[in-house]
């Protein structure tokens, strides 16, 4: 071998990059365990629960624990960077930076905070820290909406927040999320709770007749979609197994809440409609993806499972438990699955439709948190009971997420069809003090926004579209004479372009866009409209064909408040 070939064959074989650090790896493997007595640590759909193991132990995500984690899993650290720098709850730290401070604040900007100070409170909170001890950020919803404004101390929340009460809680160090006081399984039992899964199990119900009761009943996907819950089962079943179950538990929709109230008070009533669901589709597991900064639900879930598991009513290891990152994308059914596989939840191109192709390759039922909490109640008390509920031709109940100039903010069941002036003087003790209803948001931020003009409108599926909105999750944020409709429509831009994955240009570029175009002292309508079509007809998923709704509403209902501020000509 002449010296120039023993050069080259030296070159190929010495290791590229940062070398890996056998005291870190040994380290990895104290808080996660041995890769190589338990190979199915190194399967790629743990790789998100991995990364929150270290980022809880450290507070950050260091280079060399990235390459310790990479070498463990057996992944090229391509991916491991991939996924930890997607997802917004990790703190990636490069080798030549400072680790952030022990205490992180996360202060909600979401539209419902927004209108209560939190754009203050963020400088209050951010003019009286020590930066060396305490960092102050920026945050999109937390899904605590009714308690605005609200902060995250580390994983503990503030809600109804002042730079005070939050100063309190870093002082005692309240860094962990309270107590929640849960129902039981014993007392669930007690009052005949999961005889339903029983009843299924032991042939007394049949898959046939309860997807009848659920049909007519009118149960839909309470997540958003409104797809007919009968349906999604057939279409599951029809594929040739094994098959998966999948729970949406990442309520990320600016102004949602719902999910999380049920949750708090009946998780095994969530439970067992998850599981009759893993039931009718004859499932191999069923997987809950629990948003994070529902950080004291999952101890709530993980001791109700343990319940359940000893007890018989699950074999171990049926119910998994996985936590989302911050990342509202991954609402999207598909880019869920694309995450509870340890990747970045970018939406997958359609079809194949999951239910055909989803985790793992494989048919898997995807369902909201209140859809299958729903299911034991209406067999119960039976499918009349449940449709008979509804207001103004429409049938069924709706879990409305109501915050904003309200008296009562909070979690209201009301009857499906309420129009927006029955539910706050009915439900939700009238106006704030002081405010009139200037403008509501009946479906979150995408939703699109409707004048107090059409407040008489029956909130439900199939009754918003003709006036350009959609009540989605039924998050109905309420706007008042007192609020500034510009900033509205900045407010929610702002967070679909910092939510945006960046898979497909139109939806990366084009809310970044429209967020410039807001924010000009003069709206150019023509280009707005012209790029929202854009937006709409050229998005891969929901996130940037919804996105312009709420400046389109405005476009639409609201010219003579817009002229009056001269972002539009008059006329």
């Amino acid at each position: 071998m002449s010296t120039d070939d023993k050069m080259v064959k030296r070159r190929r074989s010495a290791l590229r990059g940062r070398q890996l650090e056998p005291a870190v790896l040994s380290e990895l493997r104290d808080l996660i365990g041995d890769e190589r007595v338990d190979s199915s640590l190194r399967d790629r759909d743990r790789l998100i629960e991995h990364l929150h193991v270290l980022q809880d132990a450290n507070g950050y995500l260091s280079m060399p624990r990235l390459r310790a984690l990479a070498s463990f899993m057996n992944l090229p650290m391509a991916a491991v960077y991939e996924t930890a720098t997607f997802y917004a709850h990790f703190d990636i730290v490069h080798d030549e930076q400072t680790p952030p401070p022990a205490i992180t604040l996360r202060v909600c900007d979401s539209l419902s905070c927004q209108l209560a100070g939190a754009s203050a409170l963020h400088k209050a909170l951010a003019d009286g820290a020590d930066p060396s001890q305490v960092r102050v950020v920026h945050a999109p919803c937390m899904g605590r909406c009714d308690t605005a404004p609200v902060v995250a101390v580390g994983h503990h929340h503030v809600g109804n927040a002042t730079a005070e009460t939050v100063g309190a809680a870093v002082e005692q160090q309240q860094l962990q999320p309270d107590e929640i006081q849960w129902q039981k399984l014993a007392d669930y039992r007690s009052a005949g709770g999961y005889q339903l899964l029983k009843d299924c199990r032991e042939g007394r119900v049949t898959v046939e007749s309860l997807a009848e009761e659920l049909e007519q009943a009118g149960l839909r996907g309470l997540g958003g979609a409104g797809f007919p819950t009968y349906r999604k089962w057939q279409a599951v079943r029809a594929e040739p197994g094994p098959r998966y179950a999948v729970i949406n538990a990442d309520e990320g929709e600016p102004g949602t809440f719902k999910d999380r109230y049920y949750l708090e008070r009946e998780p095994h009533g969530f439970l067992e409609g998850a599981l009759v669901s893993a039931w009718a589709v004859e499932a191999q597991a069923l997987y809950i993806y629990l948003r994070d900064e529902y950080s004291g639900l999952l101890v709530v879930l993980r001791d109700a499972v343990a319940e359940l598991e000893a007890a018989g009513i699950v074999e171990p290891g049926f119910v998994i438990l996985r936590r989302g990152a911050g990342a509202y994308i991954c609402g999207e059914e598909s880019a869920l699955i694309e995450s509870l596989e340890g990747k970045p939840g970018k939406p997958r191109h359609r079809p194949p439709f999951v239910a055909q192709k989803g985790l793992f390759g494989q048919p898997t039922l995807v369902n909201n948190v209140e859809t299958v909490y729903w299911i034991p109640r209406i067999h119960a008390q039976g499918a009349e009971w449940y449709a008979s509920q509804g207001r103004h031709v429409r049938r069924g109940l709706r879990s409305f997420s109501v915050s904003g100039r309200v008296a009562r903010p909070g979690v209201h069941v009301a009857p499906a069809g309420i129009t927006l002036n029955e539910l706050i003087e009915e439900y939700c003790g009238g106006m704030a003090k002081g405010h009139r209803l200037l403008a509501y948001l009946p479906g979150g931020a995408s939703g699109g926004i409707l004048p107090a003009s059409k407040a008489d409108i029956p909130l439900d599926f199939d009754t918003l579209q003709e006036h350009g909105c959609f009540i989605g999750s039924a998050a109905v944020i309420v706007l008042s004479d007192q609020d500034d409709l510009q900033a509205a429509a900045a407010n929610l831009l702002g967070f679909f372009a910092d939510e945006s994955c960046g898979q497909c240009t139109p939806c990366r570029a084009g809310t970044e866009k429209m967020l410039t175009l807001l924010e000009r002292d003069t709206w150019d309508e023509q280009t707005l409209k012209q790029l929202a079509a854009v937006m709409a007809d050229a998005s891969i998923c929901g996130l940037g064909q919804a996105a312009p709704n709420p400046v389109l509403s405005l476009l639409r209902d609201f010219r003579s408040e817009l002229a009056s501020q001269n972002l539009i000509a008059k006329g």
